[in-house]
């Protein structure tokens, strides 16, 4: 069968690749629990469903323009304003497949042949090959925990060159959970901008912000300088919607004219049920995402202290998402050389599920998802921090 070179290259979603092998396992009669998947354990609020079920019944199922329909988009432009005070209009927002099409049309829009994309690691599984898809080259730019796997300036400078044109922030951050504060954001985006570079601000966990910290966004940087930066957004975590495939992206109005252009010759427009829902998530109420926060708020504590209690295991305390990316290599052996090897261990003699580090850009660490129970969640880590302990003896 004749594929693509382009497919050739193409590596599979890590995540989704752990989470088919746990299923496999389960389907074998195992007992397998998994922190690999990042979803949380709430379910879609019923205001939200209510909203869905009305369009099923007054016959919302036909085709919708491919951007969204207008009150979706409005709804969209009007979250920046509710919580970020930014004026933004329906032609600036585009509702997509999940914020990964979002991400994935942006980076065809803006691509040519070769242009050099900076990837600040550890980064979202998809970033890199979604790049490669769109013909640019990902350029990652490392991080320590040391710095709470954040990125300065001076890194950013420092893997620069004459083809950089687009720039891939993140934060809160999947896998590790670190969020930029407002004032490192905004000097991140006036380098850029300095530079002619374009800034893609993946902000989907951008409600999922823990006290003492508070979120942030470049939706005020866009609103001064919209050439020069896209927000992209969910619904997934914030609203426990991840099956519905709601996302979107905030940018120019002429971006999104071009977004619109990929998207009318991919998939058209989303679910058109999903689009009446969304706009029940977007205005509100969002009692859910307190709701949430509390938990995770809580999940964390549990799990960090849990975690940077097992002997050469450091962990920043990540301020938002529901992750965390401790560094674990102390372990690595003949036997058990990478974060891979180390997570098929925890999977065959632990039944618990993890993401390898080497998916997000950081062999050295293994991700854990603290979105389940908290009882599933301590029972689980026990049980990896025994196969850790006898990897010791």
């Amino acid at each position: 069968m004749r594929i693509s070179d382009r497919l050739k290259k193409l590596k599979p979603s890590a995540t989704l690749a752990v989470n088919a092998k746990a299923q496999e396992l389960k389907a074998q009669g195992r007992d397998i629990v998994s922190l690999a998947v990042g979803e949380p354990d709430f379910g879609t609020p019923q205001h939200v469903r209510d909203a869905a079920k009305k369009a099923i019944d007054d016959g919302f199922t036909r085709y919708t323009p491919v951007p969204g329909i207008p009150d979706l988009r409005a709804a969209i432009a009007g979250y920046y304003g509710q919580f970020y005070g930014v004026c933004a209009g329906a032609e600036n927002a585009i509702a997509s497949t999940g914020g990964k099409q979002a991400l994935y049309n942006l980076l065809q829009a803006l691509l040519n042949p070769g242009d050099e994309v900076l990837i600040p690691a550890p980064y979202w599984v998809s970033y890199p090959p979604m790049v490669e898809l769109a013909e640019g080259v990902p350029v990652i730019v490392p991080s320590t925990p040391e710095n709470g796997f954040l990125v300065s300036v001076r890194d950013l400078e420092s893997a620069c060159t004459p083809r950089t044109t687009v720039l891939m922030l993140n934060t809160p951050s999947n896998p590790t959970g670190c969020h930029y504060p407002q004032e490192a954001l905004d000097e991140i985006a006036r380098w850029a901008k300095a530079r002619g570079i374009f800034i893609i601000s993946d902000e989907v966990y951008d409600r999922l912000v823990y006290d003492p910290a508070k979120p942030s966004t470049l939706a005020p940087f866009w609103q001064k300088h919209p050439e020069h930066v896209a927000i992209i957004g969910a619904l997934s975590k914030s609203f426990c919607m991840t099956g519905w495939r709601m996302g979107w992206m905030l940018g120019h109005a002429d971006l999104v004219k071009a977004c619109a252009k990929i998207q009318g010759q991919s998939t058209s427009n989303i679910n058109s049920i999903t689009q009446k829902a969304a706009i029940a998530a977007l205005t509100g109420p969002w009692d859910l995402v307190d709701e949430m926060k509390t938990a995770f708020v809580r999940r964390r504590d549990l799990a960090h202290a849990i975690i940077t209690s097992w002997p050469g295991v450091t962990c920043p305390k990540p301020d938002g998402a529901f992750y965390l990316f401790p560094v674990v290599d102390s372990y690595y052996n003949e036997q058990t050389p990478d974060s891979a090897a180390l997570c098929t261990k925890f999977l065959e003699e632990a039944g618990v599920a993890l993401v390898p580090g080497s998916a997000f850009g950081d062999d050295r660490c293994v991700r854990f998802s603290y979105a389940v129970a908290d009882e599933v969640l301590v029972s689980a880590l026990d049980k990896v921090g025994k196969v850790l302990a006898s990897m010791k003896k």
